[in-house]
């Protein structure tokens, strides 16, 4: 059993990406359980301010020493804010996945793909059966 964190306030998509919606804002970022499985992060490729993003698209990547794993948002809108500092420090996904570690913030256009992401309980238990 995984000792994996998963606050409450946030959402999980089955891609291990977790959303933070305010109002018209989301924050996107991977999971606890997603930085352990992937180790230690050496590169995030991140989008631009002002890019278009669609629901179910890859918006950037994040590549460790055992992988490269798309990041895919749950939500569709336009980047109005990347974490650059993930460009010179991406081990931040590993050390504080739900803090300094976010990855994205979107205005969303379409948050109808929110309704499908799983809350803490169930993600945890999703995690519980890979």
């Amino acid at each position: 059993m995984g000792n994996w964190k998963t606050p409450e306030t946030l959402k999980y998509a089955k891609s291990d990406e977790w959303l933070l919606l305010e109002g018209e804002t989301a924050t996107l970022g991977v999971s606890d359980y997603a930085q352990d499985q992937l180790n230690d992060i050496v590169f995030v490729e991140l989008p631009s301010v002002g890019d278009q993003i669609s629901a179910g698209d890859a918006f950037g990547n994040v590549e460790s020493v055992k992988a490269a794993s798309d990041l895919i948002s749950p939500v569709s809108g336009t980047v109005t804010e990347v974490n650059s500092a993930l460009e010179g420090t991406p081990e931040l996904l590993n050390s504080d996945p739900y803090g300094k570690g976010w990855i994205v913030k979107i205005a969303v256009s379409d948050a109808s793909g929110a309704a499908g992401l799983m809350d803490a309980a169930a993600y945890s238990a999703f995690c519980e059966t890979r």
